[in-house]
């Protein structure tokens, strides 16, 4: 695997974590003994994002099961369960005065029911503290397991997400763990039992596919009902990491947004410094 970094072009440009409502949120993070996705997959938009107030929290922990080749999380073995870690969360929201919060979480594979007990109880938590903040789940696969599945759809998020990352060819490189058609099936499967949550998903550019396949996995998740699209570029966490094989051009995700829109999309969200909770907030209206 190459080891040398490419230079980043000049359209990615990524502002320095500052001002008060960063500030804010960088304590209770601390102080609270939280995690957040912004942090553990170093996201370029943490700046953007938590200077707003808006935050996607990481629950169950800081550690994967899982080793995908392409994100910047720890992986081993997890620490036990924080059951005090749902009110901990809530209550964070409702000091930040959050209005929409992404919430996600590490696989927890070496659990029975995969972590979704902490993730029901987090989101109860949250509508009991903040009953007029909506909510995002970005869920992980569950192996594929509509009873685990059924209960995230119970609880009603007004969207449920789970990441495809990368076209078919590259998923088994990039995803170790992850099967393309299983995610698949999982985006399918809740909008099956709830068609009034809406569903997104999101993957990465610039680890080796080819536009051709960018169009024809999107035309899949179409298919698969899904509303919401995302489009970043890919950023190798370190040199342990899967290396970027190309920067793709603003006028490139430009074009695949519109290809995305005219396919029947209700967001398309695509840029070089896209993530897939890059503004979420719009994504519930």
């Amino acid at each position: 695997m190459n080891t040398i970094r490419q230079k980043k072009p000049n359209w990615i440009k990524v502002k320095l974590p500052m001002g008060v409502k960063y500030n804010e949120l960088q304590k209770l993070v601390v102080s609270h003994k939280l995690n957040t996705i912004c942090q553990s997959a170093s996201c370029p938009n943490i700046a953007e994002c938590w200077g707003k107030g808006v935050a996607t929290f990481m629950i169950l922990g800081n550690i994967c099961t899982r080793s995908c080749k392409f994100c910047g999380v720890k992986t081993g073995k997890p620490e036990k369960v924080d059951w005090r870690e749902p009110k901990k969360v809530a209550e964070s929201i409702k000091i930040l005065k959050v209005k929409h919060v992404v919430l996600t979480s590490v696989n927890r594979d070496d659990l029975k029911d995969m972590g979704s007990s902490i993730w029901i109880e987090t989101i109860k938590e949250i509508r009991y503290f903040n009953p007029y903040v909506t909510i995002e789940t970005l869920i992980p696969d569950f192996k594929g397991e509509k009873k685990i599945i059924d209960k995230i759809i119970d609880v009603k998020p007004e969207v449920i997400s789970h990441n495809l990352e990368t076209v078919p060819r590259l998923t088994r490189m990039i995803r170790v763990q992850a099967k393309y058609h299983r995610s698949l099936e999982v985006l399918q499967y809740i909008k099956y039992k709830n068609h009034h949550i809406r569903t997104k998903t999101g993957i990465m550019l610039g680890l080796g596919e080819t536009k051709e396949e960018v169009i024809k996995t999107m035309e899949d998740v179409k298919i698969s009902n899904v509303d919401i699209f995302t489009i970043g570029q890919y950023l190798q966490p370190s040199l342990k990491h899967y290396p970027v094989r190309f920067f793709v051009h603003p006028k490139q995700f430009q074009e695949f947004r519109d290809i995305g829109l005219k396919m029947g999309f209700k967001y398309v969200e695509s840029g070089p410094l896209v993530r897939s909770s890059y503004h979420a907030e719009k994504h519930v209206k």
